[in-house]
């Protein structure tokens, strides 16, 4: 067997080989690592001729891993989870929430709740950095898993047994129709009231279209409904009078100029659960349960803490 000296391997080669691998295109890998193509790919074959291993195939439109690449990438995000972890346990000692903190906030909560959490956590916690970062649900998790970031705010549950999660606040959800809709005439609304033909909801992908199907007890829509791509996009599509929607409480924030076009109803027990998530494998876990405790003691106005059943 031929020796290979571990002083032939870093870690940042590793990085690369593993932006590649997550994004297929050594360009789109190079930018994410902050380094040229030319660079990134010079690397990536020293480290193929370090191992004697053809790492990727590539083509000019295609790149994927070989079956030997495909199982040492695997060994290689192994061997980067236990360099966090070690950063991570570092990190710990001196104060896990000092420092760069990189939260992520799903895209139906983040320009509603962000505004007003910012100030609360700066004068809460002065010594913190936050980068934050807005996407759908799923990328979000995704970001998580691979260490992009380390807090997610999200609607609960989350499936998957890699992540611990806390309830920090519940937000109503109300109805809201075009002003002239028959269901305004009512003056009082249940879920079942909203399960028909004009409900609108958002693309797929988004879990807040999941939770309006799940509260209204009804299956997806047929192709030919309009779906709107953003909670911004379903507000517009409602004052066009295109149809009714369940919008979360945050959401209604600062919609002055719409109201001779909308009009909003409560519903009885139609909310969402929004919590905390991180990896199990953070050491900064116990920090991180302190700081849900803080934000579920401090919820945004117009939503409660969680019940304690979901404590």
């Amino acid at each position: 067997m031929t020796y290979i000296p571990l002083s032939g391997l870093s870690l940042r080669d590793i990085e690369y080989v593993v932006a590649v691998d997550d994004l297929r295109n050594f360009s789109r890998a190079a930018e994410r690592c902050g380094v040229s193509q030319a660079g990134l790919s010079e690397q990536v074959r020293k480290l193929e001729a370090l191992l004697d291993i053809t790492l990727f195939e590539r083509s000019r439109r295609h790149v994927a891993p070989t079956p030997d690449g495909a199982r040492l990438i695997a060994l290689g995000r192994e061997v980067l989870a236990a360099a966090r972890a070690m950063v991570e346990a570092a990190r710990a000692r001196t104060g896990p929430l000092e420092g760069l903190l990189r939260i992520g906030v799903i895209a139906t909560l983040g320009p509603y709740y962000v505004p007003s959490l910012l100030p609360l956590l700066r004068r809460a916690y002065p010594e913190l950095k936050l980068q934050l970062t807005e996407s759908l649900t799923a990328p979000m998790l995704k970001k998580l898993r691979q260490d992009e970031i380390d807090l997610l705010i999200a609607a609960l549950p989350i499936a998957g047994d890699t992540f611990d999660c806390a309830p920090i606040f519940e937000e109503p959800f109300l109805g809201v129709f075009p002003r002239d809709h028959k269901l305004t005439q009512r003056r009082k609304l249940t879920v079942e009231d909203l399960s028909g033909p004009d409900l609108l909801l958002l693309e797929d992908g988004h879990c807040l279209r999941d939770q309006a199907l799940a509260i209204c007890s009804m299956a997806p829509q047929h192709d030919e409904q309009r779906l709107a791509t953003s909670l911004e996009m379903l507000w517009h599509m409602i004052g066009a009078g295109e149809g009714y929607s369940l919008i979360p409480q945050l959401a209604l924030r600062n919609r002055a100029e719409w109201k001779d076009l909308v009009v909003t109803r409560p519903l009885d027990d139609a909310s969402r659960t929004i919590g905390l998530v991180w990896r199990k494998s953070d050491p900064r876990g116990p920090a991180f349960e302190d700081f849900a405790r803080f934000l579920r003691e401090n919820p945004p106005e117009g939503c409660t803490p969680p019940p304690s059943e979901k404590l």
